[in-house]
């Protein structure tokens, strides 16, 4: 008899997991509290980037390791995945800031300015230097749930929406939590860390690759969606608080994005948008079983670079404990 598993969150862990599951042969459903993949929590505001090079500058060596798994596992499941690797600039006077990015990470190429120039004409004397993480990759994260969501279906998963999962008990079944910060309820020491992007529309510029700008204050980063769309995130504050975003928020994206490229400032905002990322107190990720339950959960501020690799290793244990 196969396992029988029911995934609680539809987010890009938890359809991940259900996927890996699926396709070793257990019998999956996956119930979500939203009325979508990916509810209104953080995988439908995530920026999409796989850059487990660049990402390895502010985190544990974990993060790049498992990451590079996700390299190879979204251009199987989602075609749309873009591997045009990463540029990272700073402002002339923040040349520091880029050299201290060099000293923590590796696998890149250091470009002059007309090397800068030669991947994103549009910068063409704008940057005198940046550094090129030439293997890495981005995607659309709604377009790569709903990705997900279609490979689902031929292996017969159901998922249901606008269900209240918090306190299922599976009947029978095993239960794989992936709620993300909605877990706190079972994990009380789980953060939430809040994160903020504008998703914008210029046809004034274009950019084939996410672009990570760094400053004193930290980095901003414009990701294209493609027709002339682009993400913009990178802010990263210590709170839980999912109310409206603050203007300061808002004025500090667009002074990033203006200081890219000034063309930027006509642009059009189409979404202003907000998510808590889940956290434990090592930012690390944790796949646990506690009161009788499994859970996948503290991706962090790597979701879709991680859930591959967690996702695969749920599935070989919960399989093993059938």
């Amino acid at each position: 008899m196969s396992a029988r598993v029911t995934v609680l969150g539809a987010g890009v862990a938890g359809l991940a997991a259900a996927l890996e599951l699926a396709q070793a042969g257990a019998e999956v459903e996956v119930l979500e509290v939203g009325k979508q993949p990916g509810g209104e929590a953080a995988s439908r505001f995530a920026g999409g980037m796989l850059a487990p090079w660049c990402e390895c500058v502010s985190a544990e060596p974990l993060v790049a390791e498992l990451g590079r798994q996700a390299l190879d596992w979204w251009p199987r499941q989602y075609p749309g995945t873009v591997r045009n690797g990463t540029l990272v600039l700073a402002a002339a006077r923040d040349a520091g800031e880029l050299e201290a990015f060099a000293q923590r990470s590796d696998n890149y190429r250091r470009l002059d300015a007309d090397g800068v120039a030669t991947l994103e004409p549009e910068l063409v004397g704008r940057f005198r230097q940046g550094l090129f993480f030439a293997d890495e990759a981005h995607l659309d994260p709604r377009a790569a749930l709903a990705a997900l969501v279609a490979r689902l279906q031929p292996l017969g998963v159901a998922i249901h929406y606008g269900v209240d999962a918090s306190k299922a008990s599976g009947d029978g079944r095993t239960v794989l939590d992936c709620r993300g910060y909605a877990a706190r309820d079972r994990l009380p020491e789980l953060r939430g860390v809040r994160g903020e992007m504008l998703l914008l529309h210029s046809d004034d510029v274009q950019f084939a690759r996410p672009i990570r700008l760094l400053h004193p204050r930290g980095m901003h980063y414009l990701v294209p969606r493609g027709g002339g769309d682009y993400m913009l995130g990178g802010s990263m504050l210590e709170s839980d608080d999912a109310g409206a975003t603050s203007a300061r928020s808002v004025m500090e994206l667009l002074n990033a994005a203006y200081a890219l490229h000034p063309a930027l400032a006509e642009a059009r905002i189409l979404e202003l948008g907000h998510g808590l990322r889940p956290a434990f107190p090592d930012n690390l990720p944790r796949l646990e079983q506690r009161d009788g339950r499994w859970h996948l959960n503290g991706l962090f501020r790597h979701g879709y670079l991680l859930a591959p690799a967690l996702a695969q290793q749920a599935a070989v244990r919960l399989l093993e404990a059938a």
